[in-house]
């Protein structure tokens, strides 16, 4: 989860100044977390009270709440129009998008699910609360499975292999890179995302990758950083250079998620 919560936060000065080139300083006073990271952390909330819900349905109600909860405690975090008109009305029925919200926050999922199957229903069920459009939950699912697969022991020609099952990844960063562009839909983000990672050497180096093709930086390398951090882990100087940036309430999560994943 922190993999996903780094890429949000050196992605979230390049969203809108988008560079080309994987030569940048990771972290600026400018940095800072956005609703990726807002968003990961309510699922990360409402998943350590997964052991005390009954079934699906009410782990999804938990989530809504939890959903509106850090929605309301960070309300300037950068939320995209139709999430935040739901986050402000109070909402709790889906509105049918397949932007990359979903697959932005759903790392979590990955950390906590015991197989491949419990990681997808746990994808899917953290995307259908907003994002029920087909599209919106595969993206939480190639994320969320990606993310699984690596972090139990899967190499990248296994787990290019699930994602090529539901997405075309025939292309190259290098050829995407001068023709890509700002877009916040799962289906040109998700891609975009695990191909900066297969090409990636290290976790820096797949956030180097998801920041030098453009597009919705923050989005795009908080994907990114969840599988990213899967597989290669990441470094305490990594971790704590992020979590440097969160506030008191998010840290909290974040390290009792922590803590409850290493006591699984």
């Amino acid at each position: 989860m922190i993999g996903a919560i780094f890429g949000d936060i050196v992605g979230s000065i390049y969203e809108y100044h988008n560079i080309k080139t994987k030569d940048f300083e990771l972290f600026s006073p400018k940095c800072r977390f956005t609703d990726d990271t807002v968003m990961s952390v309510a699922v990360a909330d409402a998943l350590m009270q997964y052991e005390k819900i009954e079934d699906i349905e009410d782990f999804k109600r938990t989530l809504i709440e939890s959903m509106h909860k850090y929605g309301k405690m960070y309300p300037r975090a950068g939320y995209g129009m139709h999430f935040g008109l739901w986050l402000m009305l109070g909402e709790t029925e889906p509105y049918g998008s397949y932007g990359n919200g979903s697959a932005m926050r759903v790392s979590p999922a990955a950390w906590y699910a015991s197989s491949l199957d419990e990681a997808i229903s746990l994808a899917q069920a953290t995307a259908e609360v907003t994002h029920n459009h087909p599209e919106g939950i595969k993206g939480a699912v190639v994320s969320a499975g990606a993310a699984y697969l690596a972090r139990t022991g899967a190499d990248k020609e296994q787990i290019r292999e699930f994602v090529c099952k539901y997405y075309d990844m025939d292309f190259t960063l290098d050829g995407i890179r001068d023709s890509y562009y700002f877009n916040e839909t799962c289906q040109e983000t998700v891609p975009q995302a695990m191909q900066a990672f297969f090409e990636a050497t290290s976790f820096e180096d797949a956030i180097r990758n998801g920041i030098s093709i453009g597009g919705d930086s923050d989005t795009l390398c908080a994907i990114c950083g969840g599988v990213a951090e899967a597989f290669w882990g990441m470094t305490e100087e990594e971790k704590d250079l992020a979590k440097s940036y969160l506030d008191e309430p998010l840290l909290c999560v974040v390290e009792s998620f922590e803590s409850k994943i290493k006591a699984k």
